[in-house]
């Protein structure tokens, strides 16, 4: 099972904190992660996109998903669902 800290550590993040505690499933080759540097924030998003929990996806800013994800470079399935759904998202403002 994971751990349920995972959204409380994105949020800290997405808030624009210097650095937070990232879950295991998101971030295992560290203990931290510097969310104000571009790349790494960058990174952080599409792990969690890729491996993150309906939670840990919740507290993202989807603006910010729509505009990183041309460098993202998700997976082909991965990629075409958050297009669309953030396609759909802008038509229904």
């Amino acid at each position: 099972m994971r751990p349920a800290l995972a959204s409380r550590a994105i949020i800290f993040i997405h808030k624009g904190s210097m650095s937070a505690q990232i879950p295991r499933y998101i971030l295992w080759s560290s203990d931290r992660l510097d969310a104000s540097e571009p790349f790494q924030r960058r990174w952080l998003l599409r792990q969690t996109l890729l491996h993150g929990l309906a939670e840990d996806i919740r507290t993202l800013d989807f603006d910010e998903i729509n505009r990183e994800l041309d460098l993202l470079d998700l997976p082909p399935d991965i990629d075409s669902l958050w297009r669309t759904y953030l396609r759909q998202r802008s038509g229904s403002k």
